[in-house]
């Protein structure tokens, strides 16, 4: 497993995180350890999942992530 921190913008709200947390859980080969506003931290599979496909997952809500330096 591959640990990958996203920055994530446009999250304000407990609701936000939640949406993020609930969209990154039905991602195959992806478990999430942290969401918190302006950030997620995963453990993913690289034969299930990409960084791209992750990052994909959360844009598609609507908000911007990139990976955190």
């Amino acid at each position: 497993m591959t640990t990958l921190t996203l920055a994530i913008q446009g999250m304000g709200c407990g609701h936000c995180v939640a949406r993020v947390k609930e969209a990154l859980g039905k991602l195959a080969g992806v478990q999430t350890e942290t969401v918190e506003i302006g950030s997620a931290t995963v453990r993913y599979d690289a034969a299930q999942a990409t960084p791209e496909s992750i990052r994909q997952a959360i844009e598609d809500l609507g908000y911007e992530a990139e990976a955190a330096a």
